[in-house]
């Protein structure tokens, strides 16, 4: 009998993960919680029903169990990937505004006519972004190295 794997175990590699279904979305939406990225990094292709996001993303995994990391803070460039997008609206920002910078704080899906539904990107500010899909398929892949987070922190949240 072997022992399960531990998350000491994993090698320090970049994340490439999918979300499928709803609880796959869960594990996505914590990973790229306090991702910030300008409005000028978000395109939708309607050819290819692609919204992508080049955010830079908190490495919530480097997290140990006393909320400290075990180097100092650092984030990382990811893509966000969102297929099978038919319409794509937002909600408190001005897309025109090519001066915003947008804080990501969770990804969740609506269904409506299953498996179609509603990514909902919860901004702060109250802001928001829906993506209309036809079913869920979203990847979160690194696409740089790991930097040191400016602020030299992590991201602070309410209790």
């Amino acid at each position: 009998m072997t022992d399960d794997a531990k998350f000491e175990d994993g090698g320090d590699r970049p994340l490439n993960l999918g979300a499928l279904d709803v609880e796959d979305l869960t594990v996505l939406s914590s990973l790229a919680q306090d991702a910030v990225f300008p409005i000028t990094e978000m395109r939708w292709d309607r050819g290819t029903g692609r919204l992508a996001l080049l955010v830079n993303r908190f490495r919530w995994e480097d997290l140990q169990s006393a909320g400290q990391t075990a180097r100092s803070p650092e984030r990382v460039q990811s893509v966000l990937m969102i297929e099978n997008v038919h319409r794509v609206g937002t909600q408190g920002i001005d897309p025109k505004d090519r001066d915003t910078v947008l804080s990501l704080l969770a990804l969740t899906f609506e269904a409506t006519d299953a498996p179609s539904g509603n990514v909902i990107l919860t901004l702060a500010g109250d802001g928001a972004i829906r993506a209309e899909v036809e079913a869920l398929d979203i990847r979160l892949r690194d696409v740089t190295r790991p930097y040191l987070a400016p602020s030299r922190q992590a991201p602070r949240h309410p209790a």
